[in-house]
């Protein structure tokens, strides 16, 4: 085993490893990780190899410092694995252990690129949540993976989507409660690609305590879905039909998503977030109309003659008024690229935050003066101005 602990000392030693991947495992039983692979990742500016075992259908992740990195490769090739490929710049080597531990290193030439050697902080090589080559369950009933885990060639803008959404998942998880089940709703769930991913990502990869509902109004859609839900064992995802503005359920949730619910659905479905204290708030707004017959303005009149650069004003300024009225009732808010404008023109995610303390007096009646000058320059008259009336109190800027 020495030539092994060598291998790895001198690729993890020089950062020439881009990747390793080690299969076969010596045992079968439950519990026991099917693959491992490892990858170097740059953490604060300092080497980090990522390791990942795939268990079932979850994947734990541990990442483990490059002074660390070549001995745990070496021990855990060598202990439960009988083959192991270590991908570097200059070649690629092929482990080979047979059953009595007797070991062969083939070195062949490289598949890998040096270039995508390890990361730095500000260059690091793209990395999906989901992974091309790893079978999901969920994807391949979805028809975006195939059994072997490759993503169907029409539908990978829709994987690459289910990842930026994750990533953004990601990003929120320390605003979320801990210590108890997470309720979560998603609200015009539609085929629910994102829902599933959801529920993938935060209880069978990150293995949280979690109840997800998902609502829509068509019953062939949210009868297709309970019927994968089932098929998946997913049995704390649960899909209904209703009205996003009727749906009384739930007393308390934790994470509130709306994705393309058309125009004011979305409002309806903010107010309900804002309503029930949500930690978290993703909304993809969709179908913006109520603004486009109530804005209007002298001063913007060469755009507003145009009816697309009109249908697009209004979208944003419908979504800046959005954003702006959630700050004053507590949240911290961002408006986000969600995917390429190339593949959507509905790109556009309001990320929201329940702030730790609300605004001071002074930046509250700010950001009220802001919202109320912005909303009378266009004339507007916001659904989810009257739907949060009662929390607002825009009195504390200046009377109209």
């Amino acid at each position: 085993m020495q030539e092994l602990y060598e291998l790895t000392d001198r690729l993890v030693g020089d950062q020439s490893l881009i990747q390793a991947t080690l299969s076969q495992p010596r045992s079968k039983e439950a519990g026991s990780a099917g693959k491992v692979t490892v990858k170097p990742i740059a953490l604060k500016g300092e080497p980090f190899y990522q390791f990942s075992a795939y268990i079932g259908t979850k994947v734990q992740h541990e990442n483990v410092p490059q002074a660390e990195a070549a001995r745990k490769l070496a021990d855990w090739l060598g202990s439960s694995f009988r083959q192991g490929l270590l991908q570097a710049g200059e070649a690629d080597y092929q482990v080979l252990l047979s059953k009595k531990g007797k070991l062969a290193v083939l070195k062949k030439p490289p598949t890998k690129q040096a270039a995508e050697g390890l990361p730095q902080a500000h260059n690091r090589k793209k990395r999906y949540e989901l992974e091309e080559g790893v079978p999901v369950p969920f994807l391949v009933e979805l028809g975006i993976m195939n059994a072997e885990g490759k993503v169907l060639a029409k539908k990978y803008d829709k994987f690459r989507q289910i990842n930026r959404f994750l990533e953004m998942i990601a990003d929120v998880l320390p605003h979320l409660p801990e210590g108890r089940k997470l309720h979560i709703i998603d609200f015009g769930c539609g085929k629910s690609y994102l829902t599933f991913a959801l529920y993938h990502y935060l209880h069978v990869s990150r293995g949280l305590d979690i109840q997800i509902v998902g609502l829509d109004l068509k019953e062939d859609v949210i009868r297709f879905c309970n019927g994968l839900a089932q098929r998946l064992g997913y049995e704390r995802l649960r899909f209904l039909v209703g009205d996003i503005a009727d749906y009384d359920e739930l007393e308390r949730v934790d994470m509130v998503v709306t994705l393309h619910a058309c125009d004011t659905a979305t409002d309806a479905a903010l107010d309900k977030a804002v309503r029930w204290n949500a930690s978290v708030i993703l909304s993809v707004p969709c179908c913006q109309h109520e603004l486009f017959a109530q804005v209007k303005s002298e001063v913007l009149s060469p755009l507003l003659q145009h009816g697309i650069l009109k249908e697009r004003f209004s979208a944003l300024a419908t979504d800046a008024l959005r954003a702006k009225l959630l700050e004053l009732v507590g949240y911290r808010t961002q408006l986000m690229e969600f995917i390429d404008l190339e593949h959507t023109p509905k790109n556009l995610l309001i990320r929201a935050v329940k702030a730790g303390k609300p605004p001071a007096p002074a930046e509250r009646a700010k950001l009220a003066a802001e919202y109320k000058q912005f909303r009378q320059f266009i004339h507007a008259d916001p659904y989810l101005e009257h739907a949060l009336d009662g929390l607002l109190n825009l009195e504390t800027a200046d009377s109209d």
